[in-house]
């Protein structure tokens, strides 16, 4: 069955944009990427388990995308369905101090509604590009919080359709890391525990926040945001700098003047001019103090 034949049956039962031979550098905050045979982006939470029951029946493979915010696309672009969950309209719902949040739903937003509701813990997500599921699964933080502070729980769905809530206590997160990163789930719904806060003082800590990553980071450019897990008292843009990184080039990609754990796109970089100058960095910095980086961003789509 051919891919317009699979999208045709795909548009009579879920809501939400289905496109052929999308290009996926329209989806990556790197602006990189080749095209995906079919790209998904559901209207609600609750086709998800639609889409992967179709998938699953079809056989086609599956890939989760969020907002595309710590992806490196191969330019030969990714087979079969790619499930985008940012984008779309997203709900989110406050009880008390707890708010449920769809994983579709875009990090500063969640933090600009919690901050008019007078909730506090999640000012760190100001100015962060990514979706909710994506931060979660990389527990991604700033300024010394992260996801795990506030995830209480999450709405998850095995790749066989069967739906489970999972307790913070599963995740196992670490710096960066988290046990989804092991698992075929897909995050449908987080569950956020915060506390009451001074609205006035919560909009400050944002702004604050903000304007941290317009003076410390290359805001201007497409990215990736950082490339590198800083290594145990490390961190990871002093060491690329010290060991002569900083403004290495290749093509159309470039280690940033401004932030050296920042791959900058200056307009036509590739897939593979991002990985030499990963290889690059690791060799200069090992060379340099004896410590191999670890890369903290995903690969996805065909052999790079």
């Amino acid at each position: 069955m051919g891919w317009e034949l699979i999208a045709g049956e795909l548009r009579k039962i879920i809501k939400g944009e289905i496109r052929l031979n999308e290009c996926l550098r329209n989806h990556t905050t790197w602006r990189i990427g080749g095209t995906a045979d079919l790209l998904v982006i559901p209207a609600i939470m609750d086709d998800v388990p639609v889409v992967l029951d179709f998938t699953r029946s079809k056989g086609l493979l599956l890939t989760v995308l969020g907002n595309g915010s710590n992806v490196l696309i191969s330019d030969r672009g990714v087979r079969g369905l790619v499930l985008k969950l940012a984008g779309g309209p997203s709900s989110i719902m406050i009880q008390g101090d707890t708010m449920t949040v769809d994983a579709s739903a875009m990090l500063p937003h969640v933090a600009r509604k919690a901050c008019l509701q007078g909730l506090t813990g999640l000012e760190f997500m100001a100015g962060i590009p990514g979706a909710v599921g994506g931060a979660v699964v990389m527990n991604a933080g700033a300024n010394g919080h992260s996801m795990d502070r506030v995830v209480k729980g999450l709405e998850v769905y095995h790749l066989d359709g069967t739906c489970e809530i999972m307790t913070a206590s599963k995740l196992e997160f670490g710096y960066r890391s988290s046990i989804l990163q092991q698992k075929s789930l897909v995050i449908t719904r987080a569950f956020l525990q915060l506390s009451r806060g001074n609205p006035s003082r919560i909009k400050r800590e944002m702004e604050k926040n903000l304007q941290w990553r317009r003076e410390k980071q290359p805001l201007n450019w497409p990215s990736a945001g950082s490339v590198f897990v800083n290594p145990e008292g490390h961190a990871a843009g002093y060491l690329i700098e010290a060991s002569g990184g900083k403004g290495l080039r290749k093509g159309g990609a470039q280690v940033s003047e401004k932030h050296a754990n920042f791959i900058i796109n200056l307009g036509q970089a590739t897939s593979s001019d991002v990985l030499y100058l990963i290889d690059e960095i690791k060799e200069l910095v090992f060379r340099f103090c004896g410590i191999e980086l670890k890369t903290e961003i995903q690969f996805l789509g065909e052999e790079m």
